[in-house]
């Protein structure tokens, strides 16, 4: 066991658990409930705060670990791939931005699926969306569990199952006790670690592989392919790429935990201060992320887990307490992206289940006990899912993205823009969306992607058909926003 690594890496953890206990204690917004302050922060984000929260969320296990494993195995073309992620942000808070924020304010919604209930005034559209959101976010919430135990497991030299029972406990005591807040200020923190590890990782391999002109010579000596837009085998075709923008680019609009985002910040100047940085700092991350996954293929030959390269290069390539301190980034990253999925998914319960359809006269206090109690239960479920991971994470957390993306965005995007969208479209949408992209997936994983594009495409445009269609001829309505 590495003493050295583990110190600076304790430290972090203590500090965290430190603004998660002072974000409680500051839960209390004056003149807001419990579940806007839990689930919200009292929609009290500023600019910088928003950037990074955005930030710390989209950047998870899959950019920190499973995207450079990937990086590893597949070339340069994975990297062109990951980039279509730097405008994701941007895309949320431009698309949903103003309106989102001005209209969830005026239904007084807490969730996205707050919001979809009083915008289609309809319970059946409420209970689809906390469908959607438990099925898929699970596997999102097993893709960073399984990320979490397997960086304790590289770091410690512990059992897969030890290292995944210690990051367990300490990322339920910190959701329990923080709430919202405690999320977004500790993602705060935990975007600036991010920023800082990547590049003194990526200095430390460039070093350790003698300069990036011998690395590059080293990955063309030993496979040419490595080093083109298509991949160490051929597998990344044009159509594949460009599809998966819509995956990883556009689609990111109707993330529940993007979108919750676009409801939280205090002001317009907030919100535009937000697309600057956040857009800066994804790029930043992203690209050195990506670059440390290929570059390290010279200096670590061999490494048969991809999710694995990250902390094995950064204990090869650093002293042992500075690698401590860089390998805090990736814990970052999973702990921030697991804590918002946590509060998701249990809001999705608490409050739009158990609120709306079990107790609508529940008091204060029982609903704290119930939201607690919630996600203390969550976390061991996924716990339990995580015993036995995948080869590469990475595509777990793609899997809950599409899926996502599938149900929500035409119910999202064009119950803000179009006045004829209502619950009959929505809920065709949603269950067009996700019935048809768990059915391709399962087609694609037994016969290859059909038309060489990423599942997640015809989902989404088989989903607009339904949801245009049934507003029109169902019963025809006219909303006024």
């Amino acid at each position: 066991m590495n003493i050295g690594v583990i110190i600076p890496l304790i430290i972090f953890l203590i500090g965290i658990f430190a603004i998660g206990l002072i974000s409680s204690k500051r839960m209390s917004t004056p003149g807001t409930s419990f579940l806007s302050d839990y689930f919200l922060g009292g929609r009290e984000l500023g600019g910088f705060v928003l950037a990074m929260t955005m930030v710390a969320t989209y950047g998870s296990a899959s950019s920190f670990l499973g995207g450079p494993g990937t990086a590893y195995t597949v070339g340069f073309g994975w990297i062109l791939l990951a980039m279509a992620q730097v405008v994701t942000g941007y895309f949320v808070l431009l698309i949903l931005g103003k309106k989102f924020a001005i209209l969830a304010r005026r239904y007084n919604a807490v969730t996205m699926i707050d919001f979809l209930k009083v915008r289609y005034n309809s319970s059946a559209v409420a209970i689809l969306s906390a469908i959607a959101i438990i099925i898929f976010l699970f596997s999102a919430m097993t893709a960073q569990w399984v990320g979490g135990g397997r960086l304790i497991e590289s770091l410690t030299g512990l059992q897969y199952t030890t290292a995944l029972f210690i990051f367990a406990i300490s990322v339920l005591v910190y959701v329990v006790i923080g709430g919202f807040r405690a999320v977004a200020v500790t993602d705060a923190v935990q975007g600036g670690i991010m920023v800082i590890g990547t590049l003194v990782l990526l200095i430390g391999v460039i070093i350790a592989g003698g300069g990036v002109p011998a690395i590059m010579q080293d990955l063309l000596n030993e496979n040419p392919r490595l080093v083109t837009p298509f991949g160490a085998d051929g597998s990344l075709s044009a159509a594949y790429v460009s599809s998966f923008w819509i995956l990883v680019g556009v689609g990111v609009v109707a993330l529940p935990q993007m979108a919750v985002r676009a409801m939280s910040y205090k002001n317009s100047r907030s919100m535009h201060r937000a697309l600057v940085i956040g857009t800066i700092v994804t790029g930043f991350i992203m690209l050195n992320m990506h670059l440390i996954g290929i570059f390290a293929r010279p200096v670590m030959p061999g490494i048969e887990i991809g999710d694995k390269v990250i902390p094995l290069v950064a204990l090869e390539v650093l002293p042992a307490w500075l690698a401590g301190i860089v390998l805090a980034a990736p814990m970052a990253a999973i702990m921030s992206t697991v804590d918002s999925l946590l509060l998701l998914v249990s809001s999705a319960i608490v409050k739009d289940v158990y609120i709306n359809f079990i107790r609508p006269d529940a008091e204060e206090r029982r609903i704290k006990i119930v939201s607690f109690g919630v996600t203390a239960i969550l976390g061991v479920i996924v716990f339990l899912l995580a015993l036995k991971p995948p080869e590469l994470l990475i595509f777990l957390n793609l899997f809950s993205f599409g899926g996502l993306e599938a149900a929500f965005i035409w119910p999202v995007v064009l119950g803000l823009y179009w006045k004829y969208g209502n619950k009959y479209g929505a809920i065709a949408s949603m269950i067009t969306g996700m019935l048809s992209y768990i059915g391709l997936h399962f087609y694609n994983q037994a016969f290859g992607n059909l038309f060489g594009v990423h599942t997640v495409t015809f989902p989404i445009l088989l989903s607009l058909v339904a949801y245009v269609v049934f507003s029109l001829t169902v019963k025809r309505e006219v909303y006024r926003f």
